[in-house]
């Protein structure tokens, strides 16, 4: 049974597009797959079987690397009728790519669970159309679909009357708790000012929340923070399938979830086994951290896929992960930064005080033993001067 909600003026957000469809092809492997052994992550899964759900605009099925069963059919809350693949603004299509799209000769993209199979599902549009009942039905229709993974490349920060937040809480609850769905949401790009806020989905409790990372594993500068963050992942210069075919680059949060939603895949294919709440400890405990816990920037840090996918001798807790532990009493608190030394420091100037030693050292033999050459040469001459004066006398 549906449920009509009052508060349609809660809108989501998707990231605006710069890319034009059709594209060319982008011949390059991408950097956030560069850093990736594609033969170590897929060594015994390539998300085979799994099931992810898109939730956005739709997802293009012309293009190349999404043919050949890598969308299946799916739902339009948008246009009664429609299977959801359909895709006139490209943001679905780019996150569609990132989690699931096949090999294509000629281009170094791939996607980072290539069997996996997307449930289109277009409940947005470059209008806002999308709206707090339209993602709700979105989310129950991708849980009864069977799907692991949901991946919501959208965000609201709008404060929501307290039924509609209610039903929206519950539905999250339902796909969670009834079909053991892990989802998986974009953080948001209004973090330039610096200032933490909540974004929905991805502040509800159970929902794992993605920043964007940039090359260097630091936040990227437009990416929210907040205590609801749980992970990093690469979304700066993201290149994916655009609608018709061709490659293109864009950047933000709802390219950094699809990032999470395809090693979600595949630890979900390698571990059918394994709760949502477990693949969440997975992903966070194998990230990639300078520091010992979680923050609110990167979250518990940047994700490696190879780590996530393969470092699971022992079965997560669904508890949630730990902070490492550092030092001999494993206390983070233990830590300490490094002293700046301006100069050289004390070792340094004792290896140097040690080096004048020697050197002075030797330069006392190398004097004594010249001196004594010295000597002997002038004695000798002497000795020689005295003998001539003698002989002729």
């Amino acid at each position: 049974m549906r449920t009509t909600l009052a508060d349609d003026d809660v809108r989501f957000q998707v990231d605006d597009t710069s890319c034009s469809f059709p594209s060319d092809i982008i011949k390059g492997t991408p950097w956030s797959l560069q850093r990736v052994v594609l033969d170590q992550l897929w060594q015994s899964t390539k998300g085979k079987n799994v099931k992810v759900a898109v939730i956005d605009t739709g997802v293009d099925t012309v293009n190349a690397q999404l043919k050949g069963g890598a969308v299946a059919n799916g739902k339009d809350f948008l246009h009664p009728g429609g299977n959801g693949k359909t895709d006139k603004v490209g943001h679905g299509t780019k996150v569609a790519g990132i989690i699931a799209a096949r090999k294509l000769d000629g281009t170094g993209f791939i996607g980072l669970a290539p069997e996996a199979t997307i449930i289109p599902i277009r409940q947005n549009d470059d209008q806002g159309s999308g709206n707090v009942d339209t993602m709700i039905r979105a989310i129950k229709y991708a849980a009864d679909a069977g799907a692991k993974v949901i991946n919501i490349s959208q965000d609201t920060a709008s404060k929501m009357d307290p039924t509609v937040d209610a039903a929206f809480q519950g539905v999250i609850k339902y796909a969670q708790e009834q079909h053991d769905a892990l989802i998986v949401a974009a953080a948001g790009n209004d973090g330039a000012d610096g200032k933490i806020k909540e974004t929905y989905p991805a502040a509800y409790p159970g929902v794992l929340a993605v920043a964007a990372s940039d090359r260097n594993n630091a936040r990227a500068p437009f990416s929210q923070s907040g205590p609801f963050v749980g992970v990093a992942a690469p979304g700066i210069d993201m290149v994916s399938t655009v609608p018709v075919g061709g490659n293109c680059v864009d950047q933000g949060t709802s390219f950094a979830a699809p990032y999470v939603s395809g090693v979600a895949a595949l630890i979900r294919a390698k571990h059918p086994d394994w709760s949502y709440k477990q693949v969440i400890t997975q992903i966070e405990q194998t990230a990639d951290r300078t520091k010992a816990g979680r923050d609110d920037f990167v979250g518990w840090g940047v994700i490696d896929p190879a780590a996530a996918v393969n470092d699971d001798t022992t079965a997560p807790s669904a508890d949630g992960p730990k902070p490492d532990s550092v030092g001999p009493a494993g206390d983070s608190a233990n830590v300490q930064a490094a002293t700046l030394v301006l100069g050289e420091s004390e070792q340094q100037r004792t290896e140097r005080y040690a080096l004048y030693v020697l050197a002075a050292g030797f330069a006392l033999v190398l004097l004594l033993f010249g001196g004594g050459r010295v000597l002997s040469d002038w004695r000798r001459k002497q000795g020689v001067g005295n003998n001539v004066e003698s002989t002729g006398s």
